[in-house]
């Protein structure tokens, strides 16, 4: 029998580091917006960047976004070619305009579909969608071979860019639990902070089996 007690501790344990990572982001901010402690007062009209960090603990999940990755969960034998070719490979997600809810990036995906045709090789369009100014999450559906076997495995990638404000770093990084709660199963997580993390495959390999992997997505690593 699960304790519910044990789990609601894992979730504010969760939660807690979420917040660190966001105060640690305003520290980091004010100490480069600010040079000496004679500007402490300057300080105060950043307080918006507390009440983002803040507002998005009460972030929503988006019914769309948990069916998305509830359909890319379940991969279904039964499925004939044309739902097969509607089935996500990646996809991203983002806030909503007013920070309320995380919802689907518009026009942000790979369809199974498009392999082969819009799409060569699906992980460097997935790397080229993401914004390089701004956060977002993603899921992944990686195929990759280990020495044994042929696999699939969904990713979980929190995308921070260096070059994202540090307000969006802020709200992103207190939202994750967020979005992680709805995505129950979720054996793999990838924080990723530019773009030379991403570059070379071998990075997102070793994530999904260390050494033992040997292709991603058809390509050597």
């Amino acid at each position: 029998m699960v304790n519910r007690h044990a789990l609601k501790l894992v979730h504010v344990a969760r939660a807690r580091r979420a917040y660190l990572y966001a105060f640690t982001l305003c520290i980091q901010y004010l100490s480069e917006s600010h040079n000496s402690s004679s500007q402490f007062i300057q300080f105060l009209p950043d307080a918006d960047l507390f009440r983002a960090a803040a507002m998005a603990s009460g972030v929503k999940v988006t019914d769309e976004v948990i069916a998305v990755f509830n359909d890319m969960k379940v991969r279904k034998a039964q499925a004939n070619e044309d739902e097969k070719k509607k089935r996500k490979k990646a996809i991203l997600f983002c806030m909503s305009k007013d920070l309320k809810n995380i919802v689907l990036d518009d026009g942000k995906e790979i369809l199974l579909g498009d392999l082969g045709t819009k799409v060569q090789d699906p992980y460097a369009y997935f790397v080229n969608m993401l914004p390089p100014d701004d956060c977002r999450y993603a899921l992944y559906d990686a195929t990759y071979e280990t020495k044994e076997t042929k696999k699939e495995d969904l990713i979980f990638i929190f995308w921070a860019p260096d070059g994202a404000p540090l307000k969006s770093k802020m709200i992103y990084a207190s939202s994750k639990d967020a979005i992680k709660r709805k995505f129950e199963g979720i054996k793999h997580e990838w924080q990723v902070n530019g773009l030379e993390d991403l570059k070379e495959r071998h990075t997102l390999a070793e994530k999904l089996g260390g050494n033992s992997v040997v292709t991603l997505e058809g390509c050597p690593v």
